[in-house]
């Protein structure tokens, strides 16, 4: 009985303690299931917080990426205008058009990457800033260039009004020349004419000379040795002083004129023959007497010798001498 009495009580001192062994379990589990629900709930944090981080970073790239995508499409279209507008570039602004698209071109490569690093990108910006830098510098070339040209196109528009105002002008004094020179021709005709002496009290007379060098008027062609023709050129005051050419033709009873000297040139008729040319010295504004015989290499005939006399190409006076035939005695 001491034995059973024994046993009952060391079953109830170690029923206690195994109690406590399975809370002790149980708190190990709880506290290693609380582990690792903390250690998968911070795992997931983490990578939740990273999943945020990368898509963060994603979007950042992708902003930065259209950012300078958009920057890179602005300087494109004005670097592209460059062209449009400006068909031909020659020269040194060719040279830096060149440049230009090369600069593009880099850049356009660049970003038609998807995976383009944050290095690439930056490289892209500052290459972008470069090509801005490049595209306003040429529009500023292109601009004085321009400002130049509008300034060379005034000066010539000037000079082409300047040009048109003095060719009137010319032609204005062409014509007023031509007039003043038509005006002084008909002057100098004027002065011409005006100047052209006048023959008056017009004698002609036909003379017998004897052997002994008697002279005797005579009307009967077979009795004259020679026809002397007196005048006076009446005073002129437009004439000047000076050796002037008196030129007389004469023409016979039939009709045709006797040629002994040469040709001279009238104003109505043009050239002429002439019988004989007298030189007279003429005293402006006084009368002059002129007094020349001429003599005939043939004798002369029955009939009337016209004589006519010309100064300065115009018929100044005119005569006749009527010869008879004579008798036996006359």
């Amino acid at each position: 009985m001491s034995y059973n009495a024994s046993s009952n009580t060391s079953s109830e001192t170690n029923y206690p303690q195994q109690k406590d062994n399975r809370k002790l379990i149980y708190g190990i589990l709880i506290a290693a299931l609380i582990g690792t629900w903390g250690y998968i709930f911070y795992d997931k944090s983490q990578t939740r917080e990273t999943v945020n981080l990368l898509q963060t970073r994603i979007v950042n790239v992708d902003s930065a990426r259209n950012a300078i995508q958009q920057e890179f499409l602005s300087v494109s279209a004005k670097a592209d205008s460059l062209t449009q507008n400006n068909i031909q570039l020659q020269g040194d602004l060719a040279d830096k058009n060149s440049a230009i698209q090369k600069l593009k071109s880099n850049i356009g490569s660049i970003l038609k990457k998807k995976n383009a690093s944050d290095a690439e990108l930056a490289e892209a910006k500052q290459m972008i800033g470069e090509l801005k830098g490049k595209v306003d510098g040429l529009f500023a070339e292109l601009d004085k260039l321009k400002g130049e040209n509008r300034q060379l196109t005034s000066a010539n528009e000037q000079l082409s009004t300047e040009k048109t105002q003095l060719t009137a002008d010319k032609q204005n004094l062409e014509q007023n020349l031509t007039a003043t020179k038509t005006e002084k021709k008909q002057l100098e005709d004027k002065v011409d004419v005006a100047s052209t002496l006048h023959a008056s009290y017009i004698v002609i007379t036909a003379i017998k000379v004897s052997n002994s060098g008697k002279e005797k008027e005579t009307g009967t062609a077979k009795r004259a040795n020679l026809i002397r023709i007196s005048f006076s050129l009446d005073e002129n005051r437009v004439t000047p002083s000076g050796t002037k050419d008196i030129y007389v033709i004469v023409t016979g009873p039939d009709g045709k004129t006797i040629t002994e000297g040469g040709t001279f040139v009238t104003r109505e008729e043009g050239s002429k023959s002439f019988t004989s040319k007298v030189s007279v010295n003429y005293e402006q504004g006084k009368a002059t007497p002129v007094s020349f015989d001429w003599k005939q290499k043939d004798t002369y005939k029955e009939g009337s010798y016209t004589i006519e006399i010309y100064n300065n190409g115009f018929k100044i006076g005119q005569g006749v001498k009527t010869l008879k035939k004579g008798g036996l005695f006359s």
